[in-house]
């Protein structure tokens, strides 16, 4: 849940001059890919668990950063490791993949790597990510592992454990170089499990050529691993990455798009079939994809009202309400978000067309990972609300509406 637009490129330390033929974790290419993302779970976002946040008292705690800043060490590792033993269990694996879905995307931060400048993040988050690549294993899911944040942060956001004015991570050469450090490091974890972790993210939302040879020759020597590497298209369309790392010199590379209809005055005026309108549109983007292409993040939400509930104090208000700063208000949060059980049968009605719209026009391209498994307060961006009161079907290929983009 973040807009940004960053490009960073650098220089490929090792590329040989032929491939063998890889075989892949998963059969990208081939199979739809239909997938979850785990999100507010090895990273916090203080819309996706809000009780995290306003227990602590203290307005500065906004972001992971700051969780462990100011308050007790012993607090902060406290609460976090009962969110990790909590927020998702092996449980949640058996469901996703009682779902119909394939993948999970596990967004973590680099601070579960690496605190030796003295970020003040707790740590403790490996042993979970690990137990997640188990219970995956068990139930025949695949996983993304998503760096998801970056020393300096590469966007900005609480996202990337930081939320700040300035963006570092690419300005600082020893930023670039831990992050390529921790990439290697969750190569060289996985690289003999890569029928469960069978793609890598180097760094949401940004991407770099430096991590394909870090990911691509994690052992040391010649031999290849059989990862994907997952890369963002830096919020440029379609055509812009024309026939960029294509086979046969690089193997395995998919690009990774987000779409989301919130993070303006104009999508959230869109009147509902607008709304299901901008996704049909997108099949042509899909289609024209040279590489294999999924959209990695994507919501039912059309709104930012998440934003604008009181329990979410740590938000910037709500371009709908118009209490974002810039924003003109177009109408009553009432019922858009919060708990499904209040949503209308009309408002219902439009999330499952709108989820399917999506997902038959993301499926143009390679498939989809929706933004996020779970909430405390937003169902409207909830997979597992959308599986319990009926707007996302228990079988994703089941559609209701298969001709809702005409």
């Amino acid at each position: 849940m973040k807009p940004f637009t960053l490009a960073a490129l650098f220089t490929l330390s090792f590329v040989p001059n032929s491939f063998a033929a890889l075989s892949f974790g998963f059969p990208y290419g081939n199979t739809k890919v239909r997938g979850v993302n785990l999100g507010g779970w090895l990273v916090l976002e203080s819309w996706i668990t809000p009780s995290l946040f306003d227990a602590t008292n203290n307005s500065r705690i906004i972001d992971e950063y700051t969780f462990g800043k100011y308050q007790s060490s012993k607090v902060a590792s406290a609460t976090l490791k009962k969110h990790w033993d909590t927020w998702i269990t092996e449980k949640d694996f058996k469901d996703i993949a009682a779902a119909g879905l394939n993948h999970v995307r596990i967004p973590i931060g680099y601070w579960a790597f690496d605190i030796s400048t003295g970020e003040p993040y707790v740590q403790g988050q490996l042993p979970y990510l690990n137990k997640a690549v188990d219970w995956a294993a068990k139930y025949n899911l695949k996983v993304i592992v998503d760096l998801h944040g970056a020393p300096g942060s590469q966007n900005g956001f609480d996202n990337s454990g930081q939320a700040k004015s300035t963006i570092d991570w690419h300005k600082v050469p020893k930023n670039v170089k831990r992050t390529n450090a921790i990439i290697k490091r969750i190569a060289v974890m996985y690289k003999d499990r890569t029928g469960v972790v069978s793609a890598i993210t180097p760094l949401n939302e940004s991407f770099y050529y430096d991590a394909y040879g870090a990911i691509r020759w994690p052992y040391g020597t010649s031999k290849q691993s059989e990862f994907a590497m997952i890369i963002s298209d830096a919020f440029q369309p379609t055509s812009y990455w024309r026939n960029w790392m294509s086979y046969p010199k690089w193997e395995g590379v998919i690009m990774d798009t987000h779409i989301y209809q919130v993070f303006s005055n104009y999508e959230n005026s869109l009147s509902w079939d607008q709304h299901i309108g901008a996704a049909c549109a997108k099949a042509n983007n899909m289609k024209s994809a040279t590489l294999w292409q999924i959209v990695g993040e994507w919501s039912t939400a059309p709104t930012d009202c998440t934003n604008s509930r009181s329990f979410f104090s740590r938000g910037s208000g709500s371009r709908y309400e118009g209490t974002y700063p810039g924003s003109t208000r177009i109408g009553s949060c009432k019922g858009l978000t919060g708990s499904g059980a209040t949503f209308s049968a009309s408002y219902k009605a439009f999330l499952r067309k709108f989820w399917e719209a999506q997902v038959i026009t993301y499926e143009k391209a390679q498939g989809w990972i929706m933004w996020t498994w779970k909430t405390e307060h937003a169902d409207d961006w909830s997979y597992q609300a959308g599986l319990k009161y009926g707007w996302i079907p228990k079988n994703p290929t089941s559609y209701k509406y298969p001709k809702v983009c005409g």
